[in-house]
């Protein structure tokens, strides 16, 4: 080996290794679950999208960052949609996205990691936890749960925060289609 590509070569190696960057792909969902008068509902978030830095053996190096439309929020019923788009719930009129930011992932064995983020929310920020399980491959699949207090966010004021009626803790869970960045 010349001296020039000997240099070249320790020069990479020394090098600081980044993440790998994905966008969100088409069919990813991001969902919600919890019961109301003890009926169960779930719904959705359409519209939402994702971008990570994310490599298994980088974790310092990972990044997610979710934004969520909140006028978009879907359970399919019309009369929940309604109020939970209104000033008691997501206040979307005021507060028409929410977003989700983690910076700090934790491995928890196999395949499966912790992103630890804060959750924005009708101009409340708090954290929150996604564990997830990372899928890794040409088009990668990040798939994940968090439990969010909504009352922590004021989501449900008024008559909506008794938790007899609709509990604190909405389960979230979320699959997610990556492709690299361009």
């Amino acid at each position: 080996m010349s001296p020039k590509t000997l240099l070249l070569a320790a020069l990479l190696a020394a090098a600081p290794a980044h993440a790998a960057d994905y966008t969100q792909a088409p069919g990813s969902v991001l969902a919600f679950a919890g019961t109301y008068e003890g009926e169960a509902f779930t719904g959705r978030f359409p519209g939402f999208t994702t971008r990570l830095s994310f490599d298994p053996t980088q974790l310092a190096a990972a990044k997610l960052d979710v934004t969520i439309p909140l006028a978009t929020a879907s359970t399919g019923n019309s009369d929940y949609d309604g109020e939970m788009r209104g000033s008691a719930f997501f206040n979307s009129a005021k507060f028409p996205q929410a977003r989700y930011t983690a910076t700090r992932f934790r491995a928890l064995g196999g395949n499966k990691y912790a992103a630890d983020g804060t959750l924005s929310l009708r101009g409340v920020s708090k954290p929150v936890t996604l564990t997830f399980t990372w899928t890794p491959g040409a088009k990668p699949v990040l798939a994940g749960k968090a439990t969010v207090k909504r009352l922590d966010f004021g989501v449900g004021e008024g008559d909506w925060a008794d938790t007899s009626l609709l509990p604190n803790d909405i389960a979230v869970s979320t699959k997610v289609f990556l492709v690299p960045s361009k």
